[in-house]
């Protein structure tokens, strides 16, 4: 489906290709994730000339695909299950490059939370009016009651229910989200189940995350949107079924992939030059830097010319986020076949998420299906232990939860431990650079970036990569892409009116 009331956000108006130019554009994007890649489309799609350097073997970034070998045996692997949610839109919209349907998604019917005690959430059958849905997962909820509802202080809950992109930054990005939820008297149950899964999202405790992003995510999910929680996941190894074919697309229009290489420099004196650390050099009209934030710290650091010393301070102040830890498990038995295909957990360190991969997954159900197995993944964010610990304690909290794996064989596994996601943490928001750069052939994206749009995650990175194509292009006199999002502010009268007041009291 696709909520009516989304909003929409025009495109720059310009030639509809370059082969109109008197001489065709030549940009280099930096970075092959979802945010380069969604910069290389809408800059290929105007006719401008594309190289794309890729420091992995593969593309698609965090959200990458590869295979490894096993004792003779090729196993698809990855860097843990993400979720395509409904509300995706510039996503989603990339994604059509490669089949308008988007058979490469499935959805997944329900995204079971389960807490320390053993009280459940669900997300399936939820109303989809806002603020209905959000009424109705709370008071189905075993963690809240109608009595915590009328305990709720209205006056510091005001901002949640009434969202405003950008104001909500300006209102709460200096307040933690843990703080904020204490504030506004959310029973704590229902935070340590419900809240926490949005902060453990963003690889954050709630205490190291910024208000002002939860209240976004509240906004995207549930009141700002009719969409919901239920969401699409890739019904292949993320190389199979989605960057291969958008890599044969992108080629198709001339894109040239170099990957394997990394990015050391840029050069700006007399023209973009990009250096890398093979010894390739590619002199460019227009440059986006669309790589994680150490990448993008280590080439501004190693490029004076690149930027102001303003900008090159805010670049150097991001932050990455706490490890994240996947371990996945090929078992020698099956996992039920009434079991959530994902479960989320609260209460239950270190384990934060539970995916059954070949209840999705094209790869797993073939060797589940050749050895009568299960390949199951584990998460946890926001990691402080060493891995070795965090192997062995994620592996014991399985049979809680899936008891039929109890005493199970692991055949195969592998555990990723990565420390590449963003920090938002209170008080980053301000000083967090944009897609624009004080050079304005010069553009960043990545989910790191900040654009004052209701976004966030995978949605945040491909919002950006679309709008760093938008800021060159119109450099060109190109015409830009489109984007949507959902609505930049709370769609309830009665709630932005009570938020009014509320705030107008505090003054």
């Amino acid at each position: 489906m696709t909520d009516p009331r989304r909003a929409t956000h025009p495109a720059p108006d310009g030639l509809p290709d370059a082969g109109a130019l008197d001489k065709r554009p030549h940009v280099v994007v930096v970075g092959a994730g979802i945010a380069g890649l969604a910069a290389a489309t809408g800059l290929a799609e105007r006719g401008v000339a594309v190289d794309v350097i890729e420091r992995e073997s593969y593309l698609g970034g965090r959200v990458g695909g590869w295979t490894d070998t096993a004792d003779g045996v090729e196993l698809a692997m990855n860097r843990g299950f993400h979720a395509f949610f409904r509300q995706y839109y510039n996503l989603r919209d990339l994604l059509r490059r490669i089949d308008d349907g988007l058979g490469m998604l499935t959805p997944v019917e329900d995204y079971p939370l389960v807490d320390g005690q053993g009280r459940r959430d669900t997300f399936r059958g939820l109303p989809q009016t806002p603020p209905l849905n959000a009424l109705a997962f709370a008071l189905r909820s075993p963690t809240f009651r109608l009595r915590d509802l009328a305990r709720l202080n209205a006056r510091a809950a005001a901002p949640l229910a009434a969202v405003s992109v950008p104001d909500i930054y300006q209102r709460l990005d200096h307040v933690d989200a843990d703080s904020f939820l204490r504030d506004i008297n959310f029973p704590e149950a229902a935070r340590h189940l419900a809240f926490e899964v949005f902060s453990r999202s963003f690889f954050a405790e709630p205490p190291r995350l910024s208000a002002a992003e939860l209240a976004t995510m509240f906004h995207i999910y549930f009141l700002g949107s009719s969409e919901g929680l239920i969401f699409d996941v890739a019904n292949a190894n993320f190389d199979v079924a989605l960057w291969n074919p958008l890599r044969a697309y992108l080629e198709s229009r001339g894109v040239r992939f170099h990957t394997g290489a990394s990015v050391t420099a840029v050069s700006t004196d007399p023209q973009l030059r990009v250096h890398t650390d093979n010894g390739g050099e590619f002199d460019c009209d227009g440059l986006v830097l669309a790589t994680d934030v150490a990448g993008l710290r280590t080439i501004v650091d190693a490029s004076p010319g690149l930027g102001s010393d303003v900008w090159r301070a805010q670049v150097a102040a991001l932050g990455t986020a706490p490890p994240f830890v996947v371990q996945r498990l090929w078992l020698d038995r099956p996992v039920r076949a009434d079991r959530a295909a994902f479960l989320g957990t609260g209460g239950r360190p270190p384990l934060d998420n539970v995916s059954v991969l070949e209840r999705y997954e094209r790869e797993a159900a073939a060797w589940a299906r050749r050895t009568g197995g299960s390949v199951v993944e584990l998460h946890s964010y926001a990691a402080t232990t060493s891995p070795d610990d965090l192997r062995d304690r994620m592996f014991a909290r399985l049979p809680e939860l899936y008891p039929e794996t109890k005493g199970a064989n692991i055949i195969h596994e592998r555990v990723l431990v990565r420390s590449d996601c963003p920090r938002f943490a209170p008080g980053d928001h301000a000083a967090r650079p944009t897609v624009r750069t004080p050079l304005p052939t010069v553009a960043l994206a990545g989910d790191g970036v900040r654009i004052d749009l209701p976004v966030a995650l995978m949605e945040r990175a491909a919002t950006t990569g679309w709008a760093a194509a938008n800021h060159l292009l119109a450099q060109y006199g190109l015409a830009g892409h489109t984007l949507h999002t959902v609505p930049v502010q709370g769609r309830s009268a009665a709630l932005r009116k009570l938020a009014q007041r509320e705030r107008q009291l505090v003054r």
